[in-house]
């Protein structure tokens, strides 16, 4: 934990829910770091605090994701203001995008944002992401699309991208900037967002020799094998798998590699 938070007992502050949830988001945030997911202290994970007030947490700007902890992490309410004593502030362009979601889709209480090299790249393809693998076949019927505004400092931009993710969906593609994935618990979030990286990561391996020659699934079978991955509304198979299968395993992975996230 860093030396600031030392002194500060979170977890007898809090109830006992929220610390779930802090330890839950602070998992995202050191997995995301596991995986080569992130961009030094920029791109943000955010956890609605359960309860009434619409508080979510989100990462103290100027902490590398790998040194992130449940308690370093940081309240804040719907307009932006911090509402539980820190010495940290936060990223302005993440409380954009994630206060954005959070206020529009109650099934949203995980949102994970990255900046990965394929997933920008595939969001800057015109296709964007293409029937060619197994994996993007499994979320792609998830995937909804935002145009680039430039950095996301402007709030009126909220409007338009929560447009833009509808009310269904729980995956989406940044013009030029990168990949996003919500939910309604973290294991889930970070199950899309593992699938979703992984199909642009293919995508931009079978296109480096061009786009001639590289095969597409047809619609019927697009649409088979997003109803056996589980990751669409009609289909919750992966669900299950997740939440029993997936993320008591990433625990452990984490218990093992990157001890501590949960003080």
């Amino acid at each position: 934990m860093p030396d600031d938070m030392k002194s500060i007992d979170v977890k007898s502050a809090v109830s006992a829910e929220e610390w779930q949830a802090r330890v839950d988001c602070a998992m995202l945030y050191r997995l995301t770091a596991l995986h080569g997911w992130d961009d030094m202290i920029f791109t943000h994970i955010s956890h609605r605090v359960p309860g009434p007030e619409h508080h979510f947490l989100i990462n103290p700007y100027g902490m590398l994701f790998d040194e992130i902890t449940a308690s370093s992490l940081v309240k804040v309410d719907l307009e932006g203001n911090i509402v539980m004593d820190t010495p940290y502030f936060i990223n302005p362009a993440g409380f954009t995008i994630h206060s954005a979601i959070h206020a529009n889709r109650e099934d949203a209480n995980v949102v994970m944002h990255l900046h990965t090299d394929q997933g920008v790249a595939v969001s800057s393809q015109k296709e964007g992401l293409l029937p060619i693998s197994q994996t993007a076949m499994i979320v792609r019927a998830d995937v909804a699309y935002h145009d680039y505004e430039g950095v996301a400092l402007d709030l009126d931009e909220r409007e338009r991208l929560v447009a833009d993710l509808g009310p269904q969906k729980h995956s989406m593609l940044l013009r030029n900037h990168g990949t996003l994935t919500c939910g309604e618990t973290a294991a889930m979030t970070f199950t899309r967002m593992f699938f979703l990286e992984r199909a642009c990561s293919m995508q931009v391996m079978a296109l480096s020799a061009g786009r001639d020659g590289v095969l597409e699934c047809d619609d019927d079978l697009q649409g088979k094998v997003a109803g056996q991955g589980g990751m669409t509304g009609h289909s919750s198979g992966m669900g299950s798998l997740t939440e029993k299968l997936v993320w008591p395993a990433m625990k452990r992975k984490l218990d093992r590699q990157s001890p501590g996230y949960d003080t």
